[in-house]
């Protein structure tokens, strides 16, 4: 087999960076290792900047989102009881969408499907080859058969756990990780959300966040130790933990139900550099982690993806090698100012073992600069709204 760029992992990162090649005349062919439906069965984030919802508008996928998608104007905090409200919108004149990253990438599929993009599923042991040439290779095991393919470059866009970023040279990679010492334990529920939609909270007790995915489906979270069990976590026992750390006007507005998902999920941050070697790239969680804090993980990747096809549209179109070469240094700015913001908005809302009444103090300082500046806050709203590309 033979095309212009492989692509490894049918996430929303990889199916979005298909369908921009696509429509730019460029072929792909996608390798994912789960089924379809497994893909379309992760429960993610579901708050999209709007350079994220410009780019899916631009790859033709906005529609549905346009008219299901909910936008969102504002931010609440909830510290020591008090409600404060940050206005996004009023700041920046832009807007967050809250549209569900498994309605992205049902979208993204549907819009491979439309085109006729090549999305192998079932395909084991995927390896990389001659990445360092200018005839890179993937090969793979479908149904007990080996396949091979052949391509000018290749995008890595699987994960965390996938084959791509291995595949640079232990002694060429720089990992910089910070593990926190919490998980949050997240619900989601057919429940209407909070009057606020979006409240991150503050308190004595640990961190909480009330979040909506749609008029009749919330997701909640709070803050606890990484020895917790999802087992451990009854419905009514959280329930109980998350109506204890809201403001007393958040409270009057919860309703509350059986769960449909519950899990919990470690906080930790990760970067791994460079995000480009020989033809080879790392999109998305491949390259960075952040915590969820925020809202940048899919943002990030997105964020990746218009970097990547801008780099390859123009080298397809003139020859050009300069944003393929300045790829990993434009991607990696963007990333690591993402992960300030994460890392920050983390060591500030939640609390930690190891805390002193100084870190406390502290905490509410930044806290306070940031809810009593306007200055203060419009700089976090924009970071918050997204960096431009």
């Amino acid at each position: 087999m033979r095309t212009q760029v492989a692509i490894i992992g049918a996430g929303p990162s990889g199916l979005l960076l298909s369908q921009l090649l696509n429509r730019a005349g460029i072929a792909t062919v996608v390798l994912e290792r789960q089924s379809r439906d497994h893909v379309l069965s992760r429960i993610r984030a579901g708050v999209l900047e709007w350079g994220t919802t410009e780019l899916l508008r631009a790859a033709g996928v906005g529609e549905r989102m346009d008219r299901e998608g909910k936008p969102h104007d504002h931010i609440h905090f909830g510290v020591n009881g008090q409600l404060f409200r940050v206005d996004c919108h009023g700041l920046t004149g832009r807007r967050l969408m809250v549209y569900g990253q498994t309605e992205v990438t049902t979208d993204l599929y549907a819009a491979q499907d439309a085109i006729g993009g090549t999305i192998i599923h079932g395909a084991e042991d995927v390896a990389l080859h001659d990445v360092t040439s200018d005839r890179p290779r993937v090969t793979w095991v479908k149904d007990g058969e080996r396949h091979d393919l052949s391509c000018d470059f290749i995008a890595g866009c699987d994960g965390f756990h996938g084959v791509s970023r291995p595949t640079i040279p232990a002694e060429r990679r720089r990992e910089f990780e910070k593990v926190y010492p919490f998980g949050w334990l997240g619900i989601l529920s057919r429940t209407p959300p909070v009057p606020q939609h979006m409240v991150y909270v503050a308190s004595e007790s640990g961190f909480a966040l009330c979040s909506m995915r749609n008029a009749m489906l919330s997701r909640h979270y709070v803050q606890v130790p990484l020895t917790d069990r999802v087992e451990d976590w009854s419905d009514a026992r959280f329930w109980d933990a998350l109506t204890e750390r809201l403001p007393e006007e958040v409270r009057a507005g919860l309703v509350t139900g059986p769960s449909i998902e519950k899990s919990i999920a470690p906080l930790r941050s990760f970067v791994s550099e460079p995000m480009r070697w020989g033809r080879l790239f790392l999109c998305g969680d491949a390259a960075h982690i952040v915590p969820p804090t925020g809202a940048k993980g899919l943002n990030l990747a997105v964020g990746d993806v218009f970097y990547l096809q801008e780099a390859l549209v123009e080298h397809y179109a003139t020859g050009s090698m300069a944003g393929i070469e300045g790829y990993s240094t434009r991607a990696l700015d963007r990333v690591w100012k993402a992960m300030r913001f994460s890392w920050q908005l983390t060591m500030m809302m939640h609390r930690f073992p190891q805390d002193t009444p100084y870190d406390r103090r502290m905490q509410d300082a930044e806290l306070s600069m940031l809810l009593d500046s306007a200055a203060a806050q419009k700089a976090w709203a924009e970071t918050y709204l997204g960096l431009p590309y």
